[in-house]
């Protein structure tokens, strides 16, 4: 039951649709609290606690039987209330009373019978129609529906006055559900209706087509038929119910839905309506039975724009082509439309044709359609969408002779382009031109119109577009999308090129110089792609600027990161990457910066802190803790009596006396002082001598001081001797004061030698680092040594 009404906005031209949106338009809120949707929910009854601020409620397709006041009274704001394909029998309108606001009342496909009115003045559409009235349901009340818009009814009678209460209304659409009306032999009522753009009569699906009924109509523009059955002999029936309808001009769009006739039937209401004041001929669902048979055709003067006829199933399966394609080939007619047809071919004109638009869509055309045609010379568009060709240059071919052609459409063929066909002939004004949906490669660019402004591709098998594509500069739009391109095209002989749409492909990196060679792209759909965001990603996008969200169509949502997989799912939108990591050049001369800097760094806080000083103290401890450690402990356990012979000036002894000597004591290490030790009686130098030989360590305090003690010189000579006589590492130099080198006497070569040779300890001024030279000191002397006393040695010495 549903089906029968599906044609009625599909069929009708754009005046009949206009005056519908005109007249029957609703306004629908996009809110979801606003709009409730229960159909095919198997309700037996409408549901409690809907939310009150509802103003759009679809409980068709149910099995609600009743409604009553409590169901709708709580929802003021009722704009739009669906019931169709219920249950439904009787129906008071008292209940939308409370209902104030309701504009849309679809009823249809109910049990209804009997109907109680109450005026609700607001409705503009109303769908009493599919029920099961015997007579139409129309109350006084409804005369009180000054903005109704949309009426259907339906009726197994009908009298002259029924329709009396609403013929002052202003109707747009008035739909007759006739499906279950009841024909008296030799009755001739008569059903005046007075005002309607347009009207849609339902006749019953099984039954020969049978009016007895005169319908009046004076301001009628579009009449649709649904369910005409028709055979040769009740073929005038029809012819004589049209020719009442159509008595003036008004009337410019005749409809015909679900129409099962004979083709010497069907010839004959074309051969009726071509003198007549129609301008727009539907045909939908057109079934032909019995015969087709050559049946001749005056093709007179005719008002008649466009023949429209689709879904065509044929019985007949013995039958003459050139009976049934020649009728049409030979109208003269502007536009006409075959489409969803088992049509194997189409005749080409006799003679000069006036066809200026050609659409068999969805049938079953092969490369041989209109091959040496010449009489298709006012043939502005062309479509063949659906059908069997496979080869373009046939294609291109058929064209030739079409000089006024502009408009191709071959989409949704099994079209294939020779890779190695260069002289593809087409018609020279063709500007769009479709082939989508086909099987073509990149050698489709080899072989295309001149003059092509409009390009449609997608779908196809195409991997790349030649970098010099020839003789196409006058294109604009380009279509490419869902196939196999790897890259953006550059403009290159594309120079009128401005909207490119290439999404659904397999583009990683766009090229960052495209905008460059495209100049005059305004608008450019590559969303969809699997994008690596890397620096080459980068600077495209850097490229697009502000542009992105004018030029870009779906930006950002259609374009996202596919690699690596850290970013894949990210907006490129929010995809940055420094320049310095893709930009090898500076990144090396940042790296270089970086260190240099870090150089001059260090270099200034190891001088400004005296790093150098700390690091060699550290080296010196390090490598007196290495030789004590690897020096025996029996060669160093020999006659000791003093683990150090301290020799400095008179002039250092406070500090001698005061920082050095307490330092060393407080570790255990054994002193020798000149002042303390020296034997009385002995020669100075027999003494120092002595000294040595009885200590493990001599230590020379070095100062300006030092260098002018003479005594202090024989001290150091004859530890200098002791150090190459036996070998052993027992000189420790501590540089109290700086000694400048040119200030050393010449006499002193042994100073001299031993300052460029030895390294030395640096008495530091500042109290933080005495820590660490302290640290080097007792490190020379981390020994168990055997000291023996003074005794011992003289027993020894007997």
């Amino acid at each position: 039951m549903t089906k029968d009404k599906e044609p009625v906005v599909r069929g009708f031209h754009v005046v009949c649709i206009m005056a519908i949106i005109v007249g029957a338009a609703i306004q629908f809120s996009d809110e979801s609290e606003y709009l409730v949707n229960m159909s095919k929910a198997n309700l037996t009854h409408v549901p409690k606690g809907l939310p009150p601020k509802t103003k759009v409620l679809d409980m068709s397709q149910n099995y609600i039987s009743e409604l009553q006041i409590p169901d709708v009274r709580f929802l003021s704001g009722l704009t739009v209330l669906r019931l169709s394909h219920n249950r439904i029998r009787q129906l008071d309108f008292s209940v939308f009373k409370f209902n104030q606001d309701l504009e849309y009342l679809d009823l249809s496909h109910n049990q209804l019978r009997k109907i109680s009115c109450h005026p609700i003045v607001s409705l503009k559409h109303l769908d009493l129609s599919f029920n099961d009235f015997d007579a139409l349901p129309i109350c006084k009340e409804f005369s009180n529906f000054t903005q109704l818009n949309f009426l259907g009814l339906s009726a197994t009678k009908l009298q002259l006055l029924d329709l009396l209460p609403v013929a002052h209304l202003h109707l747009n659409y008035l739909l007759l559900d006739l499906r279950s009306y009841y024909v008296k032999e030799h009755d001739t009522e008569r059903l005046q209706i007075l005002n309607t753009k347009i009207l849609h009569l339902v006749f019953h699906p099984n039954s020969l087509f049978s009016v007895q009924v005169n319908i009046s109509v004076n301001t009628l523009g579009c009449l649709q038929l649904t369910n005409i059955k028709l055979n040769d002999e009740n073929c005038q029936v029809l012819i004589k119910f049209l020719s009442k309808l159509i008595r003036g001009s008004t009337l410019m769009n005749i409809t015909l839905n679900h129409l099962e006739v004979t083709w010497k039937c069907l010839v004959g209401v074309f051969q009726f309506l071509w003198p007549k004041p129609v301008e727009y001929l539907n045909v939908y669902k057109l079934t032909i039975v019995e015969s087709i048979d050559e049946e001749d055709f005056t093709y007179s003067q005719t008002t008649l724009k466009a023949l429209k006829i689709e879904h065509i199933r044929n019985r007949v399966y013995l039958f003459s082509q050139t009976a049934l394609y020649t009728v049409f080939s030979e109208m003269n007619i502007m536009t006409l439309t075959i489409s969803d047809t088992p049509f194997i071919h189409m005749l080409c004109p006799q003679s000069p044709s006036t066809f200026k638009f050609l659409n068999f869509t969805q049938n079953v055309f092969t490369d041989s359609i209109f091959q040496n045609c010449s009489t298709l010379v006012k043939l502005e568009t062309l479509i063949l969408q659906k059908n069997g060709l496979k080869d373009l240059f046939k294609v291109g071919l058929m064209t030739k002779d079409m000089p006024s052609l502009e408009t191709l459409d071959v989409s949704l063929n099994s079209l294939k382009s020779d890779q190695h066909e260069e002289n593809c002939t087409w018609a020279e004004n063709i500007v769009m031109l479709n082939l989508s949906s086909n099987i073509l490669t990149d050698s489709v660019f080899r072989c295309l119109p001149p003059r092509i402004k409009v390009l449609d591709l997608h779908k196809n098998k195409i991997k790349t577009i030649p970098k010099r594509i020839m003789k196409l500069e006058a294109l604009q739009e380009l279509n490419v999308a869902f196939n196999s391109l790897t890259d953006l095209p550059g403009c290159g002989t594309l120079s009128s090129l401005s909207v490119l749409i290439i999404d659904h492909n397999s583009i990683s990196h766009p090229s960052a110089n495209f905008f460059q060679s495209c100049q005059k792209i305004r608008s450019i759909k590559a969303g969809n792609n699997p994008f690596q965001c890397t620096c080459e990603l980068r600077e495209f996008t850097k490229n697009l600027g502000p542009l992105s969200s004018e030029v870009l169509e779906g930006w950002p949502d259609s374009y996202k990161c596919d690699y690596p997989e850290s970013y894949k799912g990210t907006p490129l939108k929010d995809f940055h990457v420094s320049q310095l990591s893709c930009n090898p050049a500076l990144l090396i001369a940042t790296i270089g910066t970086i260190v240099l800097v870090l150089a001059v760094t260090v270099t200034f806080l190891c001088i400004y802190l005296d790093v150098p000083w700390y690091l060699r103290m550290a080296s010196q401890w390090t490598q007196t803790r290495r030789r004590a450690r690897n020096t025996p402990l029996e060669e160093l356990q020999r006659t000791l009596q003093f683990h150090a012979f301290i020799s400095y000036s008179e002039h250092d002894s406070a500090w001698v006396k005061n920082e050095l000597v307490p330092c060393l004591e407080k570790e255990d290490v054994q002193i020798c002082l000149h002042e303390r030790n020296f034997v009385p009686g002995k020669s100075i130098v027999e003494n120092i001598i002595n000294c040595i030989e009885k200590s493990y360590k001599s230590i020379f305090v070095l100062s300006p001081n030092f260098v002018q003690s003479e005594w202090c010189h024989y001290e150091l000579y004859f530890a200098h001797h002791k150090l190459f006589c036996e070998g052993s590492d027992n000189l420790i130099l501590i540089l109290l004061e700086p000694i400048p080198h040119n200030s050393i006497p010449s006499k002193y070569h042994k100073l001299r030698a031993l300052m460029k040779q030895r390294t030395y300890l640096e008495w530091p001024k500042e109290k933080g680092k005495h820590g660490l030279f302290w640290a080097n000191i007792r490190a020379a002397f981390n020994m168990k040594l055997a000291l023996v006393t003074e005794n011992d040695d003289v027993e020894n010495l007997k």
